[in-house]
């Protein structure tokens, strides 16, 4: 019996010891390390800088391009040149060396508006990658939002299996002293220490879920942390509007519609950057150039320097690409046929999702307000149970039996609770609203 009081007394201590000695994540905390260290964040930011250095006018064909070159020629040869005169003369390693440096200038006039079109689009691309960092981010919410109520579902059903053993220990204690002085049998106090034993199970392997949570929010935190803190269990819900008002929320804002959306403008462009090679293009040349040159002497020049300025206009105009152009317009109208096609699709499907998850989350929180009066129902009971109990006025099995009904009680209204909040959450990402509430 001593034994039994010692491990009970060393339970109760790592109990008081471990709710003081474990920091709490909470929430805010949680979605401030995930912003800053996620690893999918920081690729999606990562794909935003490239199409934000894309949609520069540096890489539209709108600025000229300048080049400088220069060089040096060498050419050592034996000569034998004969002149008009009928003279004759000959060399014997002839040496000409020749210097050149030339600044050029292209600059395209007109192009068909190809580049202007390709520089909207660009900008639409810009828009588009904007909005799929957008859904990297919400979806890392759901992840970590999903993880962090598991692990607050985890911590209070352990917390009540916790509570539950201390309870079967008492019972046991309490088994054991009457099995002693001979008010019990031997088969209540059997009964007792497989309850404690069961008991005991249930708790270890609750708290090895809940550190193996832990450690998968880790990942979606980006950080390497011991799973020895804990997460704030309070759930509040978000005050959610009328379905018809939800709805037009969520066709005004879903991330996934707003990407197709910018998939038909991009493909809106594209239909005329192929149609702009109908269309002549202007270009212009200019270039600055000194040259030198050293001659031998069978050259009737001994040296030669020259500076200038050259300047000029190219007009191009493909009259006929043997039908090319009309092929490329043609597919571009097809692929912009099949985007405003797949965005009805994804009205539809979205439209249908949203009645059922709203649907779902309504009954869930008829389920959570039935399992809470549950819960209330089983407390009283067994309260009362145990009183009995412990005037012996119902069996040990009658007292367990009430004790499960109450963890099961206390488990469904959990199960119930982070449920429902999944579900809103489910309905926030689905109304494009997730990341303008506080969770």
């Amino acid at each position: 019996m001593k034994s039994i009081k010692y491990n009970l007394l060393i339970i109760i201590f790592l109990s008081v010891f471990q709710g003081f000695s474990q920091e709490i994540l909470t929430k805010k905390q949680a979605l401030e390390i995930t912003l800053e260290n996620n690893f999918g964040i920081k690729i999606a930011n990562n794909n935003l800088e490239v199409a934000k250095n894309n949609a520069s006018v540096l890489n539209t064909g709108f600025l000229p391009t300048i080049a400088a070159t220069s060089g040096t020629n060498y050419r050592r040869e034996n000569q034998d040149v004969t002149f008009q005169d009928g003279t004759n003369r000959s060399i014997d390693g002839a040496v000409t060396k020749s210097y050149n440096a030339a600044l050029s200038l292209n600059y395209t006039l007109f192009d068909g508006l190809g580049r202007k079109y390709n520089y909207q689009q660009l900008k639409e691309t810009y828009n588009l990658s904007e909005i799929q960092a957008r859904e990297t981010i919400e979806n890392t919410y759901v992840q970590l939002f999903t993880i962090y109520f598991q692990i607050a579902r985890l911590s209070e059903n352990t917390q009540n299996l916790s509570e539950a053993l201390l309870i079967s220990k008492r019972r046991l204690e309490r088994a054991n002293y009457q099995y002693n002085f001979g008010q019990s049998t031997k088969l209540e106090l059997l009964n007792a220490e497989v309850d404690v034993n069961n008991d005991s199970i249930s708790y270890i392997t609750a708290k090895q879920q809940l550190n193996n949570a832990k450690r998968g929010l880790n990942v979606i935190l980006g950080i390497d942390k011991e799973p020895n803190y804990a997460v704030e269990t309070e759930v509040d819900f978000n005050k959610m509007m009328n379905f018809d008002d939800l709805l037009q929320k969520t066709m005004a804002n879903n991330a996934l519609l707003k990407q197709n959306e910018q998939n038909i403008a991009i493909s809106e462009f594209n239909i005329k950057i192929n149609k702009s090679q109908y269309l002549p293009r202007l270009g212009l040349t200019s270039s600055y150039g000194w040259n030198q040159s050293d001659n031998p002497a069978t050259s009737f020049l001994a040296g030669a320097t020259i500076t200038g300025l050259n300047a000029g206009l190219n007009l191009t105009w493909n009259l006929f690409d043997g039908g090319a152009t009309k092929t490329r317009v043609a597919n571009a109208k097809i692929a912009l046929e099949n985007q405003q096609i797949l965005l009805e699709q994804q009205k539809t499907t979205i439209q249908n999702n949203l009645k059922n998850t709203w649907e779902n989350y309504q009954n869930q929180l008829f389920v959570l307000s039935a399992q809470e009066k549950n819960v209330l129902t089983n407390q009283n009971n067994f309260n009362r149970t145990e009183e009995r109990y412990k005037l012996g006025q119902v069996t040990s099995i009658e007292f367990r039996q009430a004790q499960i009904n109450l963890i099961n009680a206390k488990t469904a209204f959990n199960n119930a609770k982070f449920d429902a909040k999944l579900i809103e959450i489910q309905l926030l990402q689905l109304s494009g609203d997730i990341l303008n509430v506080a969770f």
